[in-house]
């Protein structure tokens, strides 16, 4: 209850909604772009009009996927202003980075996206194809963009502190940082398995519905090729960036893991399936665990040292329950999506993805199904991990959080706290609702077959 009638945490607590709305549609519109592009591209090559079917199909989830995300990605931008003013103040850096975000990458995106919606049978062919890829071209720079900006505050460098301002010395270095390269790409590659995750769930449910079970078998079987790429290519982007993790933010790491104490020499750490960790007494209530697996994850060695909390003084130990929990359901949900992903291409390769036999995979299209809200929930765990994880600080080992909030009264922001609240929830009903429209009526039939002469300008 203390939480409601402290200012710093409601303006977290408000950034963290913000941030979770808006990231749960941006992710959609990164993977969905490349979806479409690669459809359109596969129409221009073999000519054959399924393609393109699906391409203006997709397009028309993308468009209101693109316009939600907007709107509730605004709000963002001013409550770093009116929040976090201290930190705008002390820091030009993070402010430059997401101006260029809008300048280099929102604009090319949103410039060209126009084109891409509305320019079928208006533009030639190839100019289209073009406007979608810098579409994808777009998305991709607002992930490098807006990842920069937030592995900065995970590693700062080449920036200095100079009267209690963050002076940068080396651009290069503050952008390539050390944390920016693993987590930019295991967030690039977490949109890409979100999208195509939904995209099969969605021709999942079209196929149990026995509606379009050809049109939607193909894009189906059009992502699964993607998942059986870019699910094991996450588990080892996932691995990689928690050994990052490790060397950077070693308390971070320790809570991840609810890992209290340092293992001895000789000793390996364990790795902790579940527990009910006990901060106020540093340790768990109880715990499941796979003896020597963290070190050997860590350190690929058996008996590798990994730093306990307990090395650490207390007061910078982050909330432990809130950091190891959401972990725990992002790397679920990456195994079961390689799980989910080998499934199907067994079945694929007994040929029971052809459109007549894929209605009877019954539990394997129900777990496609899930497989998109449970890849939300990936997304959403991996961000709170991120963020919670580097509590007390807002820029690691520069900038406390508690310095950078505006001294707000708590009832103003926890009344602009409810009424955001309230808005997004109108707009996410609203989101589902139009989706559910679309969906409901499917393909249009006057869009499943490209122009036999497209227009030339």
């Amino acid at each position: 209850m203390d939480a409601l009638f402290d200012s710093v945490m409601l303006s977290r607590l408000q950034l963290a909604a913000m941030a979770m709305v808006h990231i749960s549609f941006s992710v959609l519109t990164v993977g969905t772009a490349l979806f479409i592009a690669v459809m359109e591209g596969l129409w221009l090559k073999t000519k054959d009009p399924a393609w393109y079917g699906h391409a203006r199909f997709w397009s028309r989830l993308l468009l209101l996927n693109f316009g939600i995300g907007v709107v509730t990605g605004l709000p963002l931008e001013f409550a770093f202003g009116n929040n976090w003013a201290p930190f705008a103040a002390k820091s030009a850096f993070f402010g430059e980075i997401l101006g260029t975000e809008t300048l280099a990458a929102f604009m090319l995106e949103a410039g060209f996206l126009g084109v891409m919606v509305f320019g079928w049978n208006r533009v030639p062919p190839k100019l289209h194809f073009f406007s979608t890829c810098m579409v994808v071209l777009g998305s991709a720079l607002s992930v490098f963009w807006i990842m920069v900006a937030n592995s900065w505050m995970q590693s700062p460098a080449g920036v200095t502190l100079d009267g209690g301002r963050i002076i940068v010395t080396d651009f290069r270095e503050a952008i390539f940082n050390p944390d920016m390269v693993f987590s930019t790409a295991h967030m690039y590659v977490a949109c890409l398995q979100t999208s195509f995750l939904v995209v099969g769930g969605i021709s999942a449910w079209y196929v149990l519905k026995g509606r379009h079970t050809a049109f939607f078998a193909r894009s189906f079987q059009a992502a699964l090729i993607a998942s059986l790429v870019i699910a094991p290519l996450q588990v080892w982007i996932g691995d990689e960036n928690g050994r990052e993790v490790a060397n950077l933010q070693p308390t971070k790491l320790a809570a991840m893991e609810a890992h209290w104490e340092t293992n001895p020499e000789g000793q390996g750490a364990s790795w902790i399936i579940a527990a009910w960790p006990d901060e106020a007494n540093q340790r768990n209530l109880w715990a499941v665990e796979v003896p020597y697996a963290l070190s050997l994850l860590l350190t690929h060695s058996p008996t590798g040292e990994v730093k306990g909390l307990k090395d650490f003084p207390k007061d910078l130990h982050p909330p432990i329950l809130m950091t190891f929990y959401p972990f725990r359901v992002m790397v679920f949900a990456g195994f079961a999506f390689l799980g989910l992903a080998l499934w199907t291409g067994w079945r694929w390769k007994k040929g029971a993805l052809v459109a007549d036999r894929l209605p009877g995979e019954t539990w394997l299209l129900r777990a496609w199904m899930a497989a998109g809200p449970l890849a939300w929930a990936a997304v959403e765990g991996g961000w709170v991990t991120r963020e919670v994880g580097r509590q007390p600080w807002l820029v690691y080992g520069l900038v406390r959080t508690s310095e950078a909030a505006t001294p707000l009264p708590a009832g103003t922001v926890a009344a602009s706290l409810a009424g955001y609240l309230v808005v997004a929830g109108l707009l996410t009903a609203a989101f589902v609702a139009l989706t559910g429209r679309v969906l409901a009526r499917g393909p249009d039939p006057s869009t499943l077959e490209p122009p036999q002469a497209p227009a030339a300008h």
